[in-house]
């Protein structure tokens, strides 16, 4: 059998459809995405056994990002240290002290996820690593921390100019537009209804101490002492006899700072590198990866300086957390390499190819458009794990749609879907890597994040169909986010007294 038959078909489809369901039915994931990748290898090889084993690892190969698990191993380094510095045990009593409830642990662990808006995956590890001590203090469940994190990461960085986000929109869009990158990306703001109501979600549900389907039961279950439900095995805790009693605040606070002022410099100065001459196209154009990776060499440097002549941390100590860290990190990084791989074997089965001449062929400009945008995104990104992939594929498109046409505000609009989508696609994605890295920072089974933030985002992305049927109508984003925002208000307001007078 030929797998050329199979390539830029359906069938390019099923793999990672066929490793979500299994994820979601089995609750184990590993396996479902090795199914997943093994099955997608053997249609790509007409069925042919040793040619589909020796694609199987191939493609693994080519698909690894290797500087995302050298910053994933760095980051798990320093998460250690800190617990052993017994900074983050004082920095949990410091904030319990100031932070008097639970929803302010919340409102604190959101306003800090919105603060660090120029990296994703910065984003899904720091403000875990930072709010972790706090929020299990006052028994937030890790799958609701997770969430938080998540909705806080790449929502925040799909609307803020300055984040590498940004600037991948920008690479994406064609020259002949009739409209620069960066111009095009700055009026999709307003428009880009799953990330600004999202946010509202967060806030208002920290607020109201709102919660159902499966997130209430992490939330009962956390109330009686148990924050993880299923998987607190997975996270080998620091035993309290190997933390140091001499551990400060600043032994938190001073490393997180060293760690976000490094990575942004570098990012800034890699940007400059590479031909920038401001600020801001020096985010558009720096190298995020190696930053990171030089942001996290740099703290642990640091930390050296600061926990061993304090006698804080013993050198054995200090170089033990190493391996430690690599241990914490190797669930994210197996899933992150088995989820890379699977999009490894979208790519060799020409998914996007197929997708584009779907859309392609059956796009027409209409009110319509940008509701029907954000649906093709979401499943998309849902399919293949990837935001920025979905934005390579459809942008270009949408863009195509509407040149040479005087209605760039359409275009502006199917455009914002399109990133909507995308990051909902990819919030609801078992095989996402910022999903992934939400449940590495939270230390959250992945499963239990994955299952819980699903239900909470097809809340918003229902009200999002909504809101671009009337984005496209009246080509306004105050009336199209003002409604948006009401309904959403709305709907969790109804949702919130039909389980109070279901519990009553």
């Amino acid at each position: 059998m030929d797998g050329a038959m199979f390539i830029g078909t359906w069938w390019s489809l099923v793999p990672p459809l066929l490793a979500i369901v299994l994820a979601l039915v089995t609750k184990e994931v590993y396996s479902s995405l090795f199914i997943g990748v093994a099955f997608g290898a053997l249609l790509y090889t007409g069925f042919q056994p040793w040619d589909a084993f020796v694609a199987f690892f191939d493609i693994m190969k080519e698909s690894m990002n290797l500087n995302i698990l050298i910053f994933d191993v760095l980051l798990g380094m320093i998460i250690v240290l800190m617990a052993k510095s017994g900074g983050s045990a004082a920095y949990g009593n410091w904030a319990g002290k100031k932070i008097k409830s639970k929803r302010s642990a919340l409102l604190a662990t959101t306003g800090l996820g919105v603060l660090i808006f120029v990296d994703d995956y910065f984003n899904c590890l720091t403000v875990g690593s930072v709010m972790r001590p706090v929020t299990d203090r006052f028994k937030v469940s890790r799958a609701k921390l997770a969430y938080i994190i998540d909705a806080t990461a790449a929502p925040v960085c799909i609307i803020a100019p300055v984040s590498s986000w940004a600037a991948a929109v920008n690479s994406y869009v064609p020259a002949d537009a009739g409209i620069t990158g960066f111009q095009l990306f700055l009026r999709t703001i307003p428009y880009n209804l799953y990330a600004l109501l999202t946010l509202a979600m967060v806030i208002y549900i920290a607020v109201s101490g709102f919660d159902f389907g499966l997130m209430k039961k992490h939330e009962m279950n956390a109330a009686k002492g148990d924050l993880f439900t299923s998987g607190a095995e997975e996270f080998e805790q620091v035993k309290p006899e190997e933390m140091s009693s001499k551990g400060r605040v600043l032994d938190l606070v001073l490393p997180v700072a060293v760690l976000i002022i490094s990575a942004v410099g570098a990012m800034i100065y890699t940007g400059f590198l590479g031909g920038a001459t401001d600020i801001i196209t020096a985010f558009a154009g720096c190298d995020a990866e190696t930053s990171l990776i030089f942001a996290t060499f740099i703290t642990i440097m640091f930390m050296l300086v600061l926990y061993l002549p304090r006698k804080v941390v013993t050198f054995k100590g200090f170089m033990d957390s190493f391996v430690e860290g690599f241990r914490l990190m190797i669930p994210a990084v197996a899933i992150l390499i088995f989820a890379w791989s699977l999009k490894g074997v979208g790519d060799a089965l020409g998914i996007a190819g197929f997708v584009e001449s779907v859309v392609g062929n059956n796009a027409s400009a209409s009110i319509f458009i940008p509701a029907i945008m954000f649906m093709i995104a979401i499943f998309l990104a849902f399919s293949t794990g990837t935001s920025w992939g979905t934005f390579a594929i459809l942008v270009p498109i949408v863009t195509a749609m509407f040149s040479g046409t005087a209605n760039l505000e359409m275009m502006v609009i199917a455009v914002s879907a399109v990133l909507a989508g995308a990051v909902c696609g990819d919030h609801v994605s078992p095989i996402s890597d910022t999903t992934v890295m939400s449940s590495a920072g939270a230390q959250s089974n992945h499963i239990n994040h994955v299952s819980t933030q699903m239900q909470y985002a097809a809340v918003v992305a229902v009200v999002c169909i909504v809101g671009y049927l009337i984005a496209g109508i009246s080509k306004s984003w105050i009336v199209s986010l003002g409604l948006s925002l009401v309904l959403l208000i709305a709907v969790l307001t109804v949702m919130k007294k039909m389980t109070g007078s279901k519990e009553a």
